[in-house]
């Protein structure tokens, strides 16, 4: 009965976990949408409210809606005038107090992290940790600042070092490069070996290569 029953755990948790992102991803999206919605209708007539209300419960409109104004953004962000437009936007979110560091925060961490230019989560390395002698995988972000980076001797990297089983909290840290191994594994192989607290080998990609 022990065996069965892990046996079907193995087969159940996958998917488990994969539909409890997917609705959690899902509502966010409709809670968007749901907001959009109330503001609308505390600043629109109030004979528009049961229209607005009824378009708000037909299911599923709100994440159409919500996935098709972030897909029509990021047309219109690729073009010289929606460029324009962002340069504009920016520099009024600028003029806003607290606003502006937090905006601007969020903005240049999302497009270190999203950016196909950056170089966030682009390579997995090993670093010793706890201690000397002892080994985990972690994930280069990038180089220190520059007041850090004089305060050092010798060249360091920043690193992320991911949690286990919950690779979305971590620690930063800044190491000697010469204390780092570079590997060949993928970001995505790394996480999936980090995940899985070691017991999913990443692919052998000398063993790849040659067949």
């Amino acid at each position: 009965m022990k065996k069965y029953f892990i046996a079907g755990i193995l087969v159940w948790t996958p998917l488990a976990v994969t539909i409890w992102v997917m609705t959690w991803g899902l509502s966010v999206l409709d809670g968007v949408f749901g907001s959009v919605i109330s503001a609308l209708m505390a600043v629109l007539p109030v004979d528009l409210t049961p229209a607005l209300k009824s378009f708000r419960n037909l299911p599923g409109v709100g994440i159409l809606i919500v996935i098709a104004v972030i897909l029509v953004t990021g047309i219109v962000a690729a073009n010289f005038a929606g460029q324009w437009w962002i340069r504009l936007w920016d520099q009024i979110i600028a003029r806003i107090p607290i606003v502006k560091s937090i905006y601007s925060s969020v903005k240049q961490v999302s497009g270190t992290l999203f950016s196909s230019k950056g170089n966030a989560f682009r390579k997995a390395v090993l670093i010793p940790y706890p201690r000397n002698g002892s080994w985990t995988i972690a994930f280069v972000t990038g180089n220190p600042a520059e007041e850090v980076a004089g305060k050092l001797s010798g060249e360091h990297v920043n690193v992320f070092l991911p949690t286990t089983p919950n690779p979305t909290s971590g620690f930063f840290m800044i190491v000697p490069r010469a204390d780092i191994i570079e590997l060949d594994m993928g970001v995505e192989e790394a996480l999936k070996h980090i995940v899985s607290m070691g017991s999913v080998a990443p692919l052998n990609h000398s063993v790849t290569s040659a067949k």
